[in-house]
Parts: C-alpha cells; structure tokens; sequence
C-alpha cells in the first residue's frame, strides 16, 4: 500500500476536526495539500473514508472504522520511538577506540560528537597512537577495535578497508614548490626534507615505495608522527610527504598540498576487530558511525 503516515496523520485531524479548512490550519498545510493526502490513502485502500459535500465532510461507515486503527498505528509508533529514545539515555559504559594520529582529525570529532549527543552516559576513551600500537592495542583487548592501515595479515585480526588514501607532498606556501599543482619524489629531494622516523608505518609505506628507485630525499629532520611532519612544515623548516587526510582541508594560511608521483604512494586504511569476537553493543553503535563517516572523501 503506497501510503505514508503523514496521509494517516491528516485523515485523522480531518476526522476529529470535522473539516478540511480547520485540519490544514492544525497541520500547517494548504487545504489542496491535505485533499490530495486524503484521495492518496483513499486510493491505496480502496474505499472511500469521508463524504464530501460543499457544506459539510462526514466520515464514512468504513471510515469511522478506520479511526481507532489508524490512531493505533500512531500511537505505537510514538511510544516505539520515545521507548528508543529513553534506551539512548540509560545506555552507560565505555568504548575505546585506537587510532593512528593521521586519521584523527578527519574521522573521529564529528563521529564523537553525533555519538555522544545520542548516547550521553557512555565515555570514549581515544587510543592515538603509531600503526604498531594500534594494532597491539585491538589484539590485547585493550581497545575494542581501531583505525589504522596495518593488520590484513595479522590472522587473529579481522580488517574491514575503508578508503584508500594517497600520500601527498606538503609544504609551506612560502616554499618554492607551492605554486606547482604536483612534484616528483625528484622535486622533493632538491630541498630540505623531514622524514617520518624508522619504525613508524607509514615510513615503512614509503621504504616500499621507493625500495628500486635512485631518488631518496635525504632528510634533515625526523619526527615519529605524522602531526609533528606538518607542524615542522607548517614552521617552514622543509617539505615531507604525508597521508592525504592528515592536512588541513581546503585553504589553509600557511600549508599546501601537493599530488606526489614518481612513484605514487598509497595506504589502504580501515577498521579493525579481534577476528571471532563480537563487538559490545557499545563498541558496535560508534563502529556502526565510523562506518558510515567514509563517504564525502
């Protein structure tokens, strides 16, 4: 039946109010707009619910039946959304979720901030931390389960791909490269370079990506992670190369960023989970969020 419940929302002021004039007014609509919500229910039923006359509007045997069945329905989807509404409320309890720093600022504050204003009683615990320890942290149990892009051949954890990113040139846009709209890796070693330390991830991405070529920046400065990077950029202390996510979208005062080829460099990044082990309702309501955050990239 192709009827909605605003169709049943308007037959029923109809039905208490008598009329057609005083229904719109109390539904804030045009009294052509409520005609055509009643001929809609009216057709997907197949009767006839009111007769009309230029005087008056009467309810119909069978519509006068259909009064209590309809404010039925509306009466239960109410008390259905208020009973979802309070089971909001009284949730309680924590939710940690480990994260690789890169990935914070464009996932995390808006998905936490729709979380917490639905579930006001449950705390999040935010783990920001390198690829590595993200990874131990889902393993051990000390996070319910993480964003990172590390993990698909760990078998004791379960990765679900998100997006895959692409790793750009970042510099300062007092810098010689700023006006460029992309740089090589041959580019890039013409000038100061701070690199992301051994051991970390995304350095190790790298590594791989330029195992067979003959250009490798040589760096002047090395931080652990990849906020520190664009701070040093930022500074105007050189360029590096960092996850696209992990710069300031649209125009910022002081960084650009740049399309890297000559070898183009990517990650997949993704959530990951204990492989057989359920989330907690919790845990599965922000996972749920964090799912449906990867669009509009």
């Amino acid at each position: 039946m192709k009827f909605d419940l605003a169709d049943l929302r308007g037959f029923l002021a109809v039905a208490d109010l008598g009329s057609f004039r005083a229904a719109s007014l109390s539904l804030h609509l045009s009294q052509s707009a409520l005609s055509r919500r009643i001929d809609k229910l009216e057709d997907a039923l197949g009767v006839e619910l009111f007769n009309r006359t230029t005087r008056k509007v009467e309810l119909t045997a069978i519509g006068r039946g259909f009064v209590p069945r309809a404010r039925n329905v509306l009466n239960e989807l109410e008390n259905a959304l208020v009973g979802i509404q309070d089971v909001a409320e009284r949730m309680s309890g924590q939710v940690t979720i480990a994260c690789v720093p890169s990935a914070v600022a464009y996932f995390l504050p808006a998905v936490m901030r729709e979380y917490h204003q639905q579930y006001p009683r449950i705390r999040m615990r935010v783990i920001d931390e390198s690829s590595s320890v993200v990874l131990t942290a889902v393993a051990r149990g000390d996070a319910d389960f993480g964003l990172t892009y590390i993990g698909t051949q760990d078998p004791d954890i379960e990765f679900r791909p998100l997006l895959e990113e692409a790793f750009v040139a970042a510099v300062n846009k007092d810098h010689p490269l700023a006006t460029r709209r992309q740089v090589s890796w041959k580019d890039l070693s013409a000038y100061e370079y701070i690199s992301l330390a051994q051991g970390s991830g995304n350095r190790f991405l790298i590594d791989q990506a330029l195992a067979h070529s003959e250009i490798k920046p040589r760096w002047a400065c090395e931080v652990q992670h990849v906020p520190a990077l664009v701070s040093m950029v930022e500074a105007g202390l050189g360029v590096g190369v960092v996850p696209r996510l992990a710069m300031p979208p649209g125009s910022h005062e002081a960084l650009v960023s740049l399309k890297l080829n000559q070898p183009v460099v990517s990650r997949a990044l993704g959530l990951i989970q204990r492989r057989g082990r359920a989330l907690s309702p919790v845990a599965q309501l922000l996972f749920d969020m964090v799912v449906k955050r990867r669009g509009g990239i």
